[in-house]
């Protein structure tokens, strides 16, 4: 017969090896691989918004007298 503080013992030891705050060794690796997609994907899509989106130039007016050669009236 199994003591039952042993059966406590190895499903705590199961639930303990899949937990991830537990294990910090894996979760460690996961959140620097979740961090470097995170930042990957904030970059390429910060790029592509700046590719589809370029500055356009508006067209300005400029008066005639305030040009590099004015032109007076």
């Amino acid at each position: 017969m199994i003591d039952p503080k042993q059966e406590y013992k190895e499903e705590l030891k199961k639930v303990q090896d899949k937990d991830f705050a537990h294990d910090w060794v894996s979760s460690s690796a996961f959140i620097f691989y979740l961090s470097i997609a995170c930042i990957f994907a904030l970059t390429w899509g910060g790029c592509g918004k700046l590719y589809t989106k370029r500055f356009e130039k508006p067209e300005v007016t400029v008066q005639s007298s305030s040009l590099y050669t004015p032109v007076y009236k």
